[in-house]
């Protein structure tokens, strides 16, 4: 517990069986209450090591449901089990679990509801090793996002997030797309919604085993983030309608 809130770590995990168990190793105990590990059909032995690591909550998916689809069966898991704060950790060690005081500590204290690791602030991407390519394509994806959703961060495009209980009771995620522009229409529905976002620097490692979209992917990646950006203004401003932006049913 911390401050009297349980937290709550998720792990989306695709072949992840190589630093699955560096990564749960740092994980600070003295705070978190579970860690809920979500295979999305790695082709390694991912859960096997879940189970030896004494990971309790393992959610393992019959067939592929993308990154997206694999992040709302964390969140969903996670408020199942009565977190009041859940935190998404990479599995891949491209995130230092090293942070998960300092994001977990802000909501705790109703300081902000959602904090963001990000890598642009200071000079943690490129330090890390982020591509050239990657990162002028990430300052100018949210440099457009910002103008168009009415904010200010320093970057869209971090898989480092902590959130209150609140906001994912309170967001309809599972409206949104199972592949990687989920986390873009995320934090437009949290922008839509009225919540404010802290952000904190976040060192990131780049290296064979950590995750990565190619090239492809990361087009249509890029497309959709224009989308929703686009959506989000249009819906702000009553020009369209969108089901992101509906009140998620209380089950």
């Amino acid at each position: 517990m911390i401050l009297g809130k349980k937290l709550i770590i998720v792990l989306p995990a695709y072949n992840a069986a190589s630093t699955l168990e560096k990564t749960y190793k740092e994980i600070p105990f003295d705070i978190v209450d579970d860690v809920v590990l979500v295979d999305d059909v790695s082709k390694d032995n991912t859960v096997e090591v879940g189970k030896q690591l004494g990971i309790k909550h393992i959610i393992k998916h019959e067939k592929n449901t993308g990154y997206g689809g694999n992040q709302k069966s964390c969140y969903n898991k996670a408020l199942e089990l009565g977190a009041d704060i859940v935190i998404m950790l990479h599995p891949d060690y491209q995130y230092t679990p090293k942070l998960l005081h300092s994001m977990a500590y802000l909501i705790a204290n109703d300081v902000y509801p959602v904090v963001l690791g990000s890598r642009i602030l200071g000079k943690g991407a490129l330090k890390g090793g982020m591509p050239w390519y990657k990162y002028v394509a990430n300052r100018i994806l949210t440099l457009i996002q910002n103008i168009l959703v009415g904010y200010k961060l320093s970057e869209y495009h971090t898989g480092y997030r902590a959130f209150s209980k609140e906001v994912l009771e309170n967001i309809n995620y599972n409206k949104n797309s199972d592949n990687f522009v989920f986390d873009n229409q995320m934090l437009s529905q949290i922008i839509y919604a009225g919540y404010d976002i802290a952000e904190i620097t976040c060192p990131t490692k780049y290296f064979d085993e950590a995750s990565s979209i190619n090239l492809k992917n990361s087009s249509i990646y890029g497309i959709g983030v224009l989308k929703t950006s686009v959506v989000h203004f249009l819906a702000k401003r009553k020009l369209m309608k969108s089901p992101i932006y509906t009140k998620p049913t209380q089950g």
